[in-house]
């Protein structure tokens, strides 16, 4: 059997009873399996892990960031030593941001115009430009396998004449990123804005449904983890999702949190991306299927249990809670790096049990269970 062309979307199974569906997208350095979640490389690495550690949690796809690497190590660089994927020695698929958020988010003194973004670096204070051009460029030169189109992240909360103007430019500048020179196999995603206001995700949405046949090959829901309540978040999902293409992934940017995540497969989305479990990791903190706990607390220093009993991660296979906690008491680097491969393993197992119960048409039933431990857990939300 032949294997499908780049960009190929197929949906394998719908979920029975829900909107949930199994996928498989087609990429130059090949296919992700959907529903899936994508760790975050932002710099050219997943936090303490290499890329190694990455094949060893099977990882199907990863994250790297347009902002952060054209600062550094710079694109002269990244050209020089053949592109992202043999800069970080990563063989599977990568999907880049285009650095619209955070050119929002981190930079100062921005001035936005109709060709871009002029900003301060957050690193030296550099005068910098970043326009649909320049990012697209920057990616080409990254050579990832998914590039998103540059949009204008809008902050919350915004006016609703304040998101209006946002959305048409956000559109005005996915027609110039779609005339723009790809990398061999690239392919673009575009991003659906519109704050909380339902009408203007839906022409958002329409109006990039309407790119599709210029070259469009994915969709993202985008504005959806920039500060607002949960009901907000699963509203703009909701606003968003039907008048995406069916036939094409559908991304949530951003989104890390376990029940969200299984809400928003419910409502037929695919790809979900966040830091939630690296930066977690760091603060201390694991995973688990019942809803995450601080491994730095007192309670767990002489506990000869693993981080999750019956977890097989790199982690709980071979040391203790007590252990763990001890490197991570004393600042030693190995805690923060066996924490992160046991959260981030928990992510993984957590959707290819999602993809199971699809399979399945046990959808609900998973959804279900996923509410009683994570939704309902005292320590849900312990994170943020």
């Amino acid at each position: 059997m032949s294997t499908p062309p780049i960009g190929t979307y197929e949906i394998l199974h719908e979920d029975a009873k829900s909107g949930a569906r199994l996928g498989r997208l087609w990429t130059k350095h090949g296919p992700v399996p959907t529903p899936v979640f994508m760790p975050v490389g932002t710099q050219a690495t997943v936090k303490t892990l290499g890329a190694e550690d990455l094949e060893r949690l099977n990882a199907p796809i990863i994250l790297g960031n347009t902002y952060h690497l054209m600062l550094r190590p710079g694109m002269e660089v990244m050209e020089q030593l053949g592109g992202l994927h043999q800069f970080q020695d990563w063989h599977g698929p990568i999907l880049t941001d285009s650095g619209g958020f955070q050119v929002f988010s981190l930079s100062s003194l921005r001035k936005i115009t109709e060709e871009g973004v002029s900003f301060q670096s957050h690193i030296d204070g550099r005068r910098l430009f970043m326009g649909p051009k320049e990012s697209m460029a920057v990616q080409r030169v990254l050579g990832s396998d998914i590039a998103m189109l540059f949009d204008e992240c809008i902050p919350y909360p915004a006016t609703e004449d304040y998101a209006a103007r946002s959305v048409e430019k956000t559109l005005r500048w996915a027609r110039v990123c779609l005339e723009q020179e790809r990398a061999e196999g690239q392919l673009y995603f575009g991003i659906v804005q519109g704050s909380e206001f339902a009408h203007l995700r839906k022409h958002c949405a329409l109006e990039l449904a309407a790119m599709e046949k210029d070259g469009l090959n994915g969709f993202a829901v985008g504005g959806v983890s920039v500060g607002e309540p949960e009901p907000f978040i699963l509203k703009g999902i909701s606003d968003s999702v039907p008048y995406m293409p069916r036939h094409r992934p559908r991304y949530v940017m951003g989104l890390g949190d376990l029940w969200q995540m299984t809400e928003a497969v419910g409502m037929g989305c695919d790809m979900f991306d966040c830091v939630i479990p690296t930066r977690n990791a760091r603060n201390g903190s694991a995973f688990t299927n019942d809803g995450p706990y601080p491994v730095k607390a007192g309670a767990w220093k002489a506990c000869d249990a693993p981080v999750e009993p019956g977890c097989t991660c790199p982690c709980c296979s071979r040391h203790t809670r007590g252990y763990v906690r001890h490197l991570l008491n004393t600042s030693e680097m190995l805690g923060y790096r066996l924490l992160t491969l046991h959260n981030i393993h928990m992510y993984l197992r957590f959707m290819e049990r999602m993809r199971e119960a699809i399979a399945n048409d046990c959808f609900l039933e998973f959804r279900a269970e996923a509410y009683a431990r994570l939704r309902e857990h005292p320590t849900r939300g312990a994170l943020a």
